[in-house]
């Protein structure tokens, strides 16, 4: 039923925006190809999420569907809007000289060349931007600086620098070229550290197959450290029984060992300098809602004193909201990712800073400060579902700690 419903509404709007072309030079062909595209698009979306049985895999195919069903419905949803209201117009217009100019023999004028050409004009906009965010903007990666101060930071530590890279999600990774620029970026930044805060994959250990190369020149003074994310537990998968799933997510940590990671589960390290040290604390995904609560962050913070400096490596920023800031423990700083930023908003700094996302997580990107903790959440370093990104660029976080001079 959904499925008939779905292509009633998008057959009628697509033969809908399709009057827009009318008003073109050799109209009827710029008609004839916008609806043999809008034709495509469906048979492929259909194809992918109805022919091929993956459950609710999200494939590289599958993205690539979801992309550019996106780009149409967008570009459609523009021209539809201004087509409707100036339709809007002429319908009322037309029945007042129906009623009121008896000698008028037009019931509907005609469309307006101005108005058809203006709704293309705007719907070019969105179309070709999402268009670039699939093709350019998926590999615009941005190093993002921060410095945070902090009275009681171990003085050893000041000046400590952490890279922090989230999301690879290797399903969804294209062009070895482009990802071993990454790679090298967030090596040039020379930090002491480096940690990934979860979801290596979409959905399968072996996605990560392909990248073990490049990941694998990852390298950092103190090591690289991990924690797991919601898709990395292959809970997205209809597995052929228990034992493939087990077998997938023992597989997924062997690749966080083939890749030098040190995978934290539930549990802390040092790192330490001289005779000072920080306590890494990095928990299992927990997540608001129907996502996996695997965390267990007193399991995991066991044995630390009190005047232990803690940075918490969590995937989801929703569990410091909803059990780290008022925990009766105190976390300096909690690294995060998951939200991507929705792979889409408008940031200028210092003026704007809007995604969609907002309305789901209330700290969404970047740095926040509750109860003098601080959260950063990392926009990722890949995709998923749309395969590109628009105005939310691919991010590799740096920060470096500061010891605050207190006034005497």
């Amino acid at each position: 039923m959904f499925w008939i419903v779905f292509v009633v509404i998008y057959v009628a709007l697509s033969l809908y925006t399709s009057q827009v072309f009318k008003q073109l030079p050799n109209g009827h062909y710029w008609r004839v190809g916008f609806l043999s595209i809008a034709l495509c698009t469906l048979i492929y979306f259909f194809y992918q999420f109805q022919i091929i049985s993956v459950g609710r895999t999200i494939t590289k195919a599958r993205s690539y569907a979801i992309g550019f069903l996106l780009c149409y419905f967008t570009f459609v949803i523009v021209i539809v809007s201004v087509l409707f209201f100036e339709d809007i117009y002429r319908l009322g217009y037309g029945l007042y000289t129906k009623i009121f100019d008896k000698q008028s023999s037009e019931f509907i004028p005609s469309r307006r060349t101005f108005i058809s050409y203006l709704a293309m004009g705007l719907a070019v906009l969105p179309f070709g931007a999402l268009l670039y965010g699939i093709f350019k903007g998926r590999y615009d990666y941005r190093v993002l600086s921060y410095e945070l101060e902090f009275e009681d930071l171990p003085d050893a530590f000041d000046g400590y620098q952490i890279t922090q890279i989230s999301d690879i999600h290797a399903g969804s990774l294209n062009g070895i070229d482009k990802v071993s620029y990454a790679v090298d970026l967030i090596n040039d930044q020379k930090s002491d550290v480096i940690m990934f805060t979860g979801d290596l994959v979409n959905n399968k250990a072996d996605e990560m197959n392909p990248w073990i190369d490049q990941f694998s020149k990852l390298k950092a003074k103190d090591g690289i450290y991990s924690v797991l994310g919601n898709h990395d537990y292959g809970d997205y998968v209809q597995w052929p029984d228990d034992e493939s799933k087990i077998r997938n997510f023992e597989n997924l940590i062997k690749t966080h060992q083939n890749l030098s990671f040190n995978l934290l589960r539930n549990e802390h390290v040092f790192l330490n300098k001289g005779s000072d040290k920080i306590a890494l604390i990095g928990v299992e995904n927990w997540g608001r809602g129907g996502f996996k609560k695997a965390g267990d962050l007193v399991k995991a913070s066991k044995g630390l004193s009190k005047l232990d400096f803690r940075i918490l490596l969590s995937h989801d920023p929703s569990h410091w909201e909803d059990v780290v800031i008022d925990n009766e423990e105190h976390y300096h700083l909690t690294l995060s990712g998951h939200t991507h930023g929705m792979q889409f908003g408008i940031e200028i700094p210092g003026w704007i800073k809007w995604s969609p996302v907002k309305w789901r997580y209330k700290y969404w990107a970047g740095i926040y400060k509750e109860k003098n903790q601080f959260i950063n959440v990392n926009r990722g370093f890949g995709v998923l579902g749309y395969p590109g990104r628009v105005g939310i660029w691919p991010e590799i976080s740096v920060i470096k700690l500061k010891k605050k001079q207190i006034d005497t």
